[in-house]
Parts: C-alpha cells; structure tokens; sequence
C-alpha cells in the first residue's frame, strides 16, 4: 500500500536541539474550521509546545496558532489546550514510561494527511548543556564536509 502524500504544516526543528528524541508517534488534534484554515495558511508557531497526559488522555499545550484573519466570532484562544486522539494502548505506555524514565512529549512535526492534521510526537529526554554544544560542533563538522566536497566536486568537473 503506498504511503499518503503529507503535506508538512510545521516543524519543530528546535525539538531535535534541545532533546534527545527516542520515538515517534502520530496522533490527531482536535481543532476548530478556523483553526485549520490558519494551518492552511501556515499560522503556527510550535516552539515552545510539549504534550502531557491528563486521566489517560493527551493533549498538546503552548501551541501559537494565529487567528484566522476572515474569522469571526468562530475564533479561539490561539494559546489555548489542545485535545490529542491517539489509540489507548499507547496513551498507557506513554503514561508508564514517562512516570518510570523521566521522558517527555514534543511535538516535532505537524502535516495534512487527506485532509486530516497529525501532529507527530516525539518521546524525549532533555539534554544537557554540554550535549548541546556537542550537537554544534557536529553540525559544524558536517556542513564543513559539505562545503569540502562541494568545493571538491566543482574543481573536478
């Protein structure tokens, strides 16, 4: 069966700086028609976003989706909670291992899937400061080895 076509709304980018990312998950998201008509026009900001569990259900907090400029009063908080539908048997498994292991939920992703948004999760564990810098430094080392066999590439040709 061939993969549906994803049409990526957002990406967290600085989810994979600040965490260490361990697993994904995909879970829908309930939201308003105004809402989805703002993701349509990519009004949303996920940076300080994080997911967390509340009575074996999931939700999603500090997501910044703009008003809908030809919006009325079908408008909503743009800070506001938002509801996550994901299947019960991974809500428990997230429950345990957040509880046991110290992992938290990180929105990384958030894309169209037939008409349908996803909001991919990550489960991650914070870095340190000195991970972080060591993440620079290969970020560095890889651009370097980029722009050497670029360089190198066009000597040749």
């Amino acid at each position: 069966m061939a993969k549906e076509e994803r049409k990526v709304i957002s990406n967290n980018r600085k989810a994979g700086f600040d965490y260490e990312l361990i697993e994904f998950y995909e879970a829908g998201i309930v939201l308003t028609g105004t809402e989805v008509k703002s993701l349509r026009a990519g009004a949303v900001n996920m940076r300080d976003s994080y997911g967390y569990i509340k009575d074996y259900e999931a939700y999603v907090s500090g997501m910044h989706i703009s008003h809908y400029e030809k919006g009325n009063i079908n408008n909503v908080d743009p800070d506001r909670e938002r509801k996550l539908l994901m299947h019960k048997s991974e809500i428990r498994k997230l429950v345990l291992l957040m509880q046991q292991k110290g992992y938290t939920l990180v929105p990384t992703k958030m894309y169209f899937v037939k008409n349908k948004v996803k909001l991919e999760l990550a489960l991650a564990k914070g870095k340190k400061k000195f991970d972080k810098r060591d993440s620079i430094k290969k970020n560095e080392a890889d651009r370097e080895i980029q722009k050497r066999m670029k360089e190198s590439n066009h000597m040749g040709a």
